[in-house]
């Protein structure tokens, strides 16, 4: 990776551990002098008719996570400036996605994913930290959804 600026992934939905990892990896992009991007996931639709209604479930999602990132960033002192290489909205089965994602990308310097703060961890840290974890072209960054805004920052 020698000459190539480091990315964090991010894989955002509607939770708040995916805030928590947000927040972590933006921190570290603006510490590193690297770049954020975030990867949203949905569902995709079954039926070529349906084609519509994908794009607008698409559209509403990329301005809906536009805009958490863009309130998420205003808050986190130390981030000034730093903007989102890329916000991506890819719909399909989450962990071939990102998987897929991380095999095309050499500039992924980390995968950052927010764990539950109790319970099931989620299906995508399961799959990362299971069989597939030695796979992985990256380091997998574990963020607990439960830390404090001052944990966070103390951590990153």
């Amino acid at each position: 990776m020698n000459g190539v600026t480091r990315t964090y992934l991010v894989v955002m939905d509607d939770s708040g551990e995916a805030r928590a990892a947000l927040r972590f990896a933006a921190r570290r992009a603006a510490k590193t002098g690297g770049r954020l991007e975030v990867l949203a996931l949905i569902a995709s639709q079954d039926f070529v008719q349906w084609g519509g209604v994908q794009a607008a479930i698409e559209e509403e999602q990329q301005l809906r996570i536009e805009a958490e990132v863009a309130a998420a960033l205003g808050e986190l002192p130390g981030t000034e400036g730093l903007r989102p290489g890329a916000i991506m909205i890819r719909a399909g089965e989450p962990a071939a996605i990102v998987r897929d994602l991380l095999g095309e990308r050499e500039d992924i310097a980390a995968l950052v994913l927010g764990t539950a703060p109790s319970g099931d961890p989620g299906p995508l840290v399961a799959a990362f930290t299971g069989s597939d974890s030695g796979k992985l072209p990256c380091p997998v960054m574990l963020i607990p959804g439960g830390l404090s805004d001052e944990r966070l920052e103390a951590l990153s």
